[in-house]
């Protein structure tokens, strides 16, 4: 695809921060995450990259996702994956590796507490 073709890929507009790693670097670097989809991100951080070089970028909820650095201006610069993501996971809640039943005693669902007053309103005293 060339540029103009690329435009119209759905991107979630959102701020993560990651942390990114540079092929054939040591040191780790905090990014911030300002757009993402399935096929790369546009990244914001003091790192010094250039077009083409190999990248490695840890996302929340997803993990280290491969890429290449695609453009480069300023401070942002755009990243495109190898492998394909889902953009979605990103956007949720971190798991805190608890099973849903531990997680649902300290929710509340409003629905059963809305049936639960319900019911209560039709009991005879």
């Amino acid at each position: 695809m060339d540029n103009i073709d690329t435009r119209q890929v759905g991107r979630d507009s959102l701020f993560l921060l990651a942390q990114l790693r540079v092929d054939g670097r040591d040191e780790e670097y905090r990014v911030k995450v300002r757009n993402l989809s399935a096929g790369g991100m546009m990244a914001e951080g003091a790192v010094k990259v250039a077009r083409g070089v190999l990248v490695s970028v840890d996302l929340r909820n997803i993990g280290p996702v491969e890429g290449s650095v695609a453009w480069k201006q300023d401070d942002r610069f755009g990243i495109a994956f190898l492998e394909e993501i889902d953009p979605k996971l990103a956007r949720a809640p971190v798991s805190n590796g608890t099973s849903d039943a531990e997680n649902s005693r300290f929710s509340r669902n409003p629905a059963a507490s809305k049936e639960r007053r319900s019911d209560a309103s039709l009991r005879k005293l």
